[in-house]
């Protein structure tokens, strides 16, 4: 006789996504790093500029710094009075003459507009200017960034190379930023070996460890890899107790169906509790969430499709949430034409592997079976095909890029 937990109704994919939001605490340490290490990280405190980007008035140009009066005629002749490097500060400007100025240089005093090297001639140290230039013309103003005192990245924010940048931009060498996640990591299945072992009869070649590892190094997880479990459920038992030790999050693959040798669900049931199990997605329904000890538990399913979508779907938003992320952190997604047919509807939720063809329209892998890993690295992104829905040509698709989802 099925237990309660299996008699429940399926769970849709934004109410498994909503109930995990909803259970993720965020790490609160903090720990300083140098910004040219904040690559990945989350910052923990807002960050403010002490200072105003452009320092001081400079040219976006290559050309001559000069008052626009003097050049209000359109071939004005002005003599070149100073040269002006980027790093070098001129003298004030007098009336009637003109500076060469080159890119990022400080603008004089006195000048109120560059005209671009293009619109110049020079001969015996005199400039002609074939143009009327306006003030400020191609002037960076003081400022027309970042003023100082301004918030110039938010608490919450995952740091990418352009924070860091930004952050380096106003002076700040160190960042504050969330200790990084714990993970927990191991796989069940006595038919698993490792790459460069033998392969005996009826055994299968660990994909999803190196899989799931790869995911959770592109997210900045510290990862505590408890390897390949045995299938029995002292052995399972065993090792949650020993992963929840200091991990915030345990992550396995295989044994969460509901066969004799799947033991994940009655072991998470007797070392913690099970907050959701059985998802109405394709692939990846068996996926189990809940907690052991201090540390929260995803099980995934041992297919390696599965195994990939279920985390690219569902793991992946709430080790976000649980990094400390404050933004949005649900994929970007695309309205894409088929460029394919596909009459048969299943009444759960399918992701389906697909590239974006020559034409800017989805192509679809031809096997969609869970265990068709080729078909992850065939394709440029996921399909989300709600339950029900039939596919004709030319039909608008909700495509998710991988490039959104691996990050």
């Amino acid at each position: 006789m099925a237990d309660a937990t299996e008699r429940k109704p399926m769970l849709s994919v934004a109410e498994a996504l909503a109930l995990m939001a909803d259970a993720a605490r965020p790490v609160t340490g903090v720990e300083l790093v140098d910004t040219m290490h904040a690559n990945g990280r989350v910052l923990a405190v807002a960050q403010t500029s002490t200072l105003n980007v452009p320092q001081q008035d400079n040219t976006q140009m290559d050309g001559y710094a000069v008052r626009a009066a003097d050049c209000a005629s359109g071939a004005a002749g002005l003599p070149v009075s100073q040269r002006i490097a980027a790093g070098h500060v001129g003298q004030p400007l007098q009336p009637g003459t003109a500076a060469r100025i080159f890119t990022g240089a400080l603008i004089p005093q006195g000048a109120d507009c560059v005209v671009m090297q293009e619109q110049c001639v020079l001969a015996d140290g005199v400039v002609t200017i074939n143009h009327a230039p306006q003030a400020g013309e191609w002037v960076r103003r003081q400022g027309e960034d970042i003023r100082t005192g301004s918030v110039i990245l938010e608490a919450g924010r995952r740091l990418r190379s352009q924070e860091m940048g930004l952050a380096a931009s106003v002076g700040l060498a160190q960042l504050p930023v969330l200790r990084r996640l714990r993970v927990a990591l191991f796989s069940t299945g006595d038919e698993l070996a490792m790459p460069g072992q033998p392969l005996p009869p009826g055994a299968v070649y660990n994909s999803n460890r190196f899989t799931l590892r790869g995911l959770l190094e592109n997210l900045g997880c510290e990862i505590d890899d408890l390897g390949i479990v045995p299938d029995t459920l002292d052995a399972t038992r065993a090792v949650l107790r020993q992963a929840a030790e200091g991990n915030d999050l345990i992550l396995t693959s295989g044994g969460v169906s509901v066969g004799e040798e799947d033991h994940i669900k009655p072991a998470v049931e007797a070392e913690g509790r099970l907050n959701m199990w059985q998802i109405a997605v394709k692939p990846g329904k068996p996926l189990a969430f809940g907690e052991v000890g201090q540390a929260f538990f995803a099980g995934l399913p041992g297919n390696p499709v599965s195994s990939f979508v279920t985390f690219l779907l569902f793991v992946r938003p709430f080790i976000l949430r649980l990094q400390g992320v404050s933004g949005g952190v649900a994929p970007r997604s695309y309205q894409l034409a088929a460029a394919f047919e596909r009459i048969k509807a299943d009444r759960r939720n399918e992701f389906l592997r697909a590239k974006i063809n020559s034409d800017g329209a989805l192509e679809l892998f031809a096997n969609q079976s869970s265990g068709v890993l080729t078909s992850t690295v065939w394709g440029d992104g996921l399909i989300d095909c709600p339950p029900g829905l039939s596919i004709a040509h030319g039909d608008l698709l909700r495509f998710i890029p991988f490039n959104e989802l691996l990050y």
